[in-house]
């Protein structure tokens, strides 16, 4: 696995790198967003602080994803709910706070990978509700026949919950399922993907919130 870290630190850069490395992954690293746009297509997977010096990190991740399904990580000091909010609506797949454990972080790269790399499966079957439309073999949300733009974890998130339209769904079971974790608890993970996910299809009424238990879906 290649993969690109895009840190202005680059002793921390260099650092990680070389840990990386002996994992296993083939590391090169960029200082700015302009070196991470030329370099990003080859890479396998990209490890993105959002705290760059030449442009806006968001914008970046923004721009890579448009372009691009190359998973992303942004690894960062910010840690507020709105920072991680506005990193997963522009693209990335995870986002991991420092200071992280290395194998926490290694855990999220193969977890998004294997997502990134689904195994072979037959044709799924497409969910409709009024103008809600999911595909779950184009991994393609429409509403209204428009296409809203979703990272890998929000679609995963909205086809459990759409596929089981009369249950509810626990957050343990969503953790497990979307994030292919089974041993962390619940934290707010969940909540910001499902407040990004509303936002994006502009109605809370999606994805009920069953106070204690998880989530089910809706109608808007």
């Amino acid at each position: 696995m290649r993969i690109l870290v895009v840190d202005s630190d680059t002793r921390a850069a260099e650092t990680l790198a070389r840990r990386l490395q002996r994992h296993g992954c083939e590391t090169f690293s960029v200082a700015t967003g302009e070196a991470a746009l030329a370099e990003y297509r080859s890479a396998d997977l990209v490890l993105l602080d959002p705290e760059l010096p030449d442009l806006d990190g968001l914008e970046v991740c923004r721009a890579v994803r448009a372009a691009s399904e190359v998973p992303i990580i942004a690894v960062t000091a910010l840690a507020g709910e709105l920072d991680r909010v506005l990193g997963l609506q522009a693209g990335a797949d995870d986002y991991v706070v420092e200071p992280y454990g290395f194998r926490e972080l290694m855990a999220r790269i193969e977890a998004v990978m294997r997502r990134a790399r689904p195994a072979a499966r037959p044709a799924a079957e497409v969910i409709t509700s009024g103008p809600l439309t999911i595909d779950p073999d184009l991994r393609e949300v429409r509403l209204g026949g428009r296409r809203i733009d979703v990272t890998r974890k929000e679609f995963d998130l909205l086809h459990l919950l759409a596929s089981r339209p009369e249950k509810v769904v626990s957050r343990k079971q969503l953790m497990t399922q979307v994030w292919d974790d089974r041993w962390s608890r619940p934290g707010r993970t969940i909540d910001t993907h499902v407040s990004s996910l509303r936002g994006k299809l502009g109605s809370a009424g999606w994805i009920i919130t069953v106070r204690g238990v998880g989530f089910r879906f809706g109608h808007a």
